[in-house]
């Protein structure tokens, strides 16, 4: 295979408190700048002290990405996934290293990234291709195909400024995925969109791959990851803690976060545990607890907390809600009692949030949004139909009882009971 990404020592280095959008002035004079600026620091040079403190986003980062490869990149949120592959997209400069990408880049980081909020949908699938290096009738020939997957056809010729933010995502995607790039860059975006077009666009990104091309996805869905990548890369810090096979890596990533190795900057959910300890369910008809770990550097007040659970196909099957929730600075625990969770045997994705000031809605703010490793996992035995695709989601016992109607012509027939527990057997 040929390698389309290489990185070398990739780094990127902020300014705490500085600026990051700029005015096209500003912009035109930072660049012009720019050359007797790194004279004067060198590359790579440590900022004086009085430049005000900085922190590293991404450290000493290098790596081969393969065509073909669908690659993961797991971690806990500000390891520095995001930042990474701005780089990569060329949307952010390194401050250190460098990367070599070959071929046209398709990227989703963020709501809107890409378009030009003034112009109509119908006019940024012409820029984004264009930008691309597209000719136009390459544009003409996906042109229908792309508003058909974003399903946004009457709303073309609206200004995007004006498109919610799962329409803008649905249009994003649809571009980056259509216009043919050697390489695709998808971030976390994706969660803003609805069940089925989440499953359509994994579906997407698989026909991508399987095209020859290159995918690499940001995701906390760890189903998601296992499900369509070969390989993943752990980031923590800042630092690529480990590049390899998918299991591999997703193992190493959970076991760090179960263990409590991971660093606690910053509020967040640190681990979660069933009531005994534990992460295996063995019944589901009576009382459990989920319990979470939350660290708060700042005290919560009129807050929304939220525990959701969905399963190997990415359905929501629960899912629970609780306000106002008031907590001070320090570390806590929450716990969820549940009465009952009569649900398939299988592995299911627990995902926690929490809101300061209410819900999202009503303008609270987010602390923390944590996609819950490892897996949740249900053991018990299966009540329903004997077949997956046809058992449902549900785990219930149900008994089938059968009458026979006295007719002239006919003998009535004594009633009998079935149990979907156990097979029965029926005779002439």
């Amino acid at each position: 295979m040929t390698a389309v990404i290489r990185a070398h020592e990739l780094g990127k280095e902020y300014r705490i408190g500085s600026r990051v959008y700029m005015s096209a002035r500003e912009s035109l004079t930072r660049a012009i700048a720019a050359p007797a600026r790194l004279f004067r620091r060198g590359h790579g040079a440590r900022r004086g002290a009085g430049e005000g403190e900085t922190i590293w986003a991404v450290k000493d980062a290098s790596f081969e990405v393969h065509d073909g490869e669908i690659v993961g990149i797991i971690g806990r949120n500000g390891s520095g996934k995001s930042t990474l592959l701005k780089m990569l997209s060329r949307i952010t400069a390194p401050t250190t290293g460098y990367a070599e990408v070959a071929g046209r880049v398709g990227s989703l980081l963020e709501i809107g990234t890409g378009f030009h909020q003034d112009l109509s949908g119908r006019e940024n699938i012409i820029v984004n291709g264009a930008i691309l290096g597209m000719k136009r009738r390459e544009i003409d020939r996906k042109f229908d195909e792309i508003v058909a997957f974003a399903g946004v056809e009457p709303f073309l010729d609206t200004p995007v400024k004006h498109y919610s933010s799962g329409m803008q995502v649905r249009l994003a995607f649809a571009v980056a995925a259509h216009l043919q790039p050697n390489i695709l860059l998808v971030d976390e975006v994706l969660a803003v969109g609805d069940i089925e077009f989440q499953r359509r666009c994994l579906g997407k990104m698989k026909d991508v791959s399987n095209e020859g091309r290159t995918v690499i996805l940001v995701s906390h869905h760890m189903n998601q990851i296992r499900r369509l990548c070969q390989s993943a890369m752990w980031i923590d810090g800042g630092r690529i803690r480990y590049i390899g096979p998918v299991g591999e890596a997703i193992r190493r990533y959970e076991h760090d976060v179960t263990s409590g190795d991971g660093h606690d900057a910053g509020a967040h959910f640190t681990r979660w545990e069933l009531g005994d300890g534990g992460h295996t369910l063995t019944h589901t008809d009576r009382p459990f607890t989920i319990r979470v770990h939350l660290h708060l550097v700042e005290q919560v007040v009129g807050g929304h907390y939220t525990v959701g659970l969905t399963n190997n196909r990415d359905v929501v099957v629960a899912g629970w809600a609780f306000e106002p929730v008031s907590l001070g600075k320090g570390r806590h625990t929450l716990d969820v009692t549940v009465p009952q969770l009569p649900l398939q045997p299988g592995t299911y994705q627990l995902t926690f949030s929490l809101f300061n000031g209410g819900n999202k809605l009503a303008g609270g703010v987010l602390v923390d949004n944590w996609t819950g490793v490892p897996l949740l996992n249900i053991d018990v035995a299966p009540l329903g139909h004997g077949q997956d695709a046809l058992a449902g989601v549900l785990n219930l016992h149900a008994t089938l009882e059968s009458r026979t109607l006295e007719t002239p012509a006919l003998r009535p027939l004594e009633s009998a009971t079935y149990s979907s527990k156990t097979p029965s057997t029926i005779r002439a």
